[in-house]
């Protein structure tokens, strides 16, 4: 392990068909004003919105619904959960659904009571926080972004065209998350698979990158086998309780800092990702998806060590008699295989992507410094070309 760190992760997890038990004892430690974040509704109809509200007027909580927050939280949404929160001097925020609306409640408890627009403020100064924050808890309901326990919070912008995400310090992690894995049972297959590309993809932004010996590197290898392993299972059988909850812890600890200790990190195919996003709006993880194979065969020669390394320990790629470039090149292959097999978006053509698009998308996304290779406007440019 090189360099120095200081870890911390504040956010207290509970885990399993029991966890929601655990809510009221929680909710307790805050005051008697909760708002109520969740999407369009779903947690209706599959009855956790009950189970949730019986337990927080139990808890004799006042309580504040913000429905409605999209898979692509917007700006708009932000200032009407910010009045909302102010209005009604909300003391906890409770989030109960997936990534976005973890996402969002994050977002919100930082801009309540903030002076300036919270946009302009968090997403485009990219400052830290300077004013009062609202507490907020998770009830988690989808997999995938690893929300319940990091500081980040994604904000679209669309009159700018912009998806940008912001990486709170843990003044900002949730206080406590709740995970069932049947929560998850009854999520489509589209949100489902995108959902495990999205757990993936957090893996490999860390782990390609550094060229030390590192334990984090070790940790993310066996995280990608576990979910490779359990998404095959998934996918054949939603409703396998194991394979689910499996991919439930998995999603956690691919982005709840731990594996990016000692290292510097990529985070590119989430910068074209999100740049994607802001103009077609399209599903998270399909658009990582789509432009990830490009991407890595484009970086490979610059570290090619770690991508024969990752083909391997996490593909069981043969290396016998074989270059370094033919094991890389085979262990992004079987990456492929596996995509494929689990139904993920290929190309960002069935995402709406036009190819008068490619220059703005370009133009939208940050060049990150921590990967093997810095890109180029006309790289990135060449990259989404090849992803059509």
């Amino acid at each position: 392990m090189l360099g120095n760190f200081s870890y911390c992760n504040p956010t207290r997890l509970y885990f399993g068909e029991d966890s929601l038990n655990y809510l009221h004892d929680e909710l307790s430690k805050y005051g008697p004003t909760v708002m109520l974040c969740y999407g369009s509704g779903s947690i209706k109809k599959n009855g956790i919105y009950d189970q949730v509200m019986d337990i927080l007027k139990a808890s004799g909580k006042t309580v504040v619904e913000d429905a409605g927050v999209m898979p692509n939280p917007t700006v708009e949404k932000l200032y009407e959960g910010c009045r909302l929160a102010k209005e009604n001097n909300v003391d906890f925020i409770l989030a109960v659904g997936g990534g976005s609306v973890c996402d969002y409640a994050k977002a919100v408890s930082v801009s309540v009571y903030c002076e300036e627009d919270p946009w302009e403020k968090y997403y485009l100064k990219m400052e830290d926080v300077s004013c009062k924050i609202v507490p907020v808890g998770c009830v988690l309901t989808m997999v995938g972004t690893g929300s319940e326990m990091n500081g980040g919070a994604v904000i679209t912008n669309h009159s700018q065209k912009r998806k940008i995400g912001h990486v709170f310090g843990d003044q900002v992690f949730p206080k406590f998350a709740i995970l069932n894995p049947r929560y998850t049972f009854t999520l489509p297959k589209y949100q489902m698979v995108a959902g495990f590309y999205d757990i993936f993809n957090h893996i490999t932004e860390q782990y390609f990158s550094g060229e030390d010996d590192s334990t984090s590197d070790y940790i993310a290898e066996g995280l990608m086998r576990s979910l490779v392993h359990s998404s095959r299972i998934a996918v054949k059988n939603p409703e396998d309780y194991e394979a689910r909850s499996n991919i439930m812890w998995t999603a956690t600890w691919a982005l709840n800092t731990l594996i990016a200790q000692g290292k510097s990190t990529d985070w590119m195919v989430h910068m074209i990702g999100q740049s994607i996003g802001a103009y077609t709006d399209a599903t998270h993880g399909m658009t990582l998806a789509a432009v990830s194979l490009p991407y890595y065969r484009h970086i490979c020669p610059y570290g090619l060590k770690k991508f024969c390394r990752f083909a391997v320990n996490v593909w069981n790629v043969d290396a016998a008699g074989k270059t370094e470039e033919e094991v890389a090149a085979e262990g992004l292959s079987r990456m492929e295989s596996w995509m494929k097999e689990i139904g993920l978006v290929m190309n960002i053509t069935q995402l709406s992507v036009k190819e008068e698009m490619l220059e703005g998308i370009a133009d939208g996304t940050f060049i990150m410094q921590g990967g093997y290779h810095v890109l180029t406007h006309d790289e990135i440019v060449e990259i989404l070309k090849e992803s059509m």
